[in-house]
């Protein structure tokens, strides 16, 4: 309990992080070089999920950014190509409450012939 309040104020753990860090010092030290990495990274197009979408192109990670709203997930790939234009993101129809959307998106992502690495 201590220790989950200690994290909450921003003490940091054992990592060295707290809940105040940031993605980019979380990043920072592990491999500034992600050019090899695919990441899915489903929620990219607001909060917590797009700032990870933001911080991965900064290392360079291919990005597929899978939305319920196209309009949304290009919106995002354009505010990230506009910081980090060498990126490369892939923009994906995908409704996770819809099982014929996921089995959609899984056969057009295995089509990609790409790797998984990240799913967030």
């Amino acid at each position: 309990m201590l220790e989950t309040v200690k994290y909450l104020i921003g003490t940091a753990g054992p990592s060295g992080f707290s809940s105040k860090s940031t993605a980019e010092e979380v990043t920072a030290g592990l491999c500034p070089d992600l050019r090899c990495i695919t990441a899915i990274i489903t929620g990219a197009t607001s909060g917590i999920g797009a700032e990870t979408a933001r911080v991965l192109a900064k290392r360079g990670a291919r990005l597929v950014l899978p939305a319920r709203s196209l309009k949304a997930a290009e919106d995002t790939k354009a505010r990230i190509l506009s910081e980090f234009p060498a990126t490369e993101i892939i923009v994906m129809s995908l409704d996770l409450s819809s099982l014929d959307s996921v089995r959609r998106f899984a056969t057009e992502f295995q089509s990609l012939n790409l790797p998984l690495n990240l799913l967030m």
